[in-house]
């Protein structure tokens, strides 16, 4: 059977050729997620800005540890880190910038500007996050305050 579409003539097997094209374009689009150290940090970068708690624990390893700098552990385990964040989230303001980002191997640092709000008022918070991540999960993340400006 050939197929007519405006006097043109289009063999049997084109359509099908267009069909399986089409399909394997829009698939090739749609890309799962890297596990990629930096791709996994942007992730949780983006999770954190969209204040989505579901997206952000996920992408924490079940027994991930959250430590301040070097060795005081602030949460442990997908609760602790949900609870943890869903109190952050709970600032109106609360956005993080990236400043610069370095990767090396399974290590991502990377140093932020934090908008908050802190009990003396809205500010700012210059911070430095270590990020440990094996098979495509934050492992361990360490915090590194850095300083408080106030908004004006």
């Amino acid at each position: 059977m050939i197929l007519r579409a405006n006097s043109a003539t289009v063999p049997p097997g084109a359509v099908l050729f267009f069909v399986f094209l089409a399909f394997f374009v829009a698939n090739a689009c749609v890309s799962p997620p890297s596990d990629f150290p930096a791709d996994v940090i942007q992730r949780q970068l983006d999770a954190y800005n969209a204040k989505d708690i579901a997206a952000l624990v996920a992408i924490y390893a079940d027994g991930a540890e959250l430590y301040e700098f070097p060795s005081t552990l602030l949460a442990k385990g997908s609760a602790a880190l949900r609870e943890r964040f869903a109190a952050r989230f709970q600032e109106p303001n609360l956005h993080a910038v990236l400043l610069h980002r370095i990767v090396a191997g399974e290590i991502v640092i990377d140093h932020e500007r934090v908008a908050r709000t802190f009990p003396e008022g809205p500010g700012t918070l210059e911070l430095t996050m270590i990020y440990e991540v094996k098979a495509g999960r934050i492992a361990r993340a360490w915090t590194l305050p850095g300083p408080k400006a106030r908004m004006s």
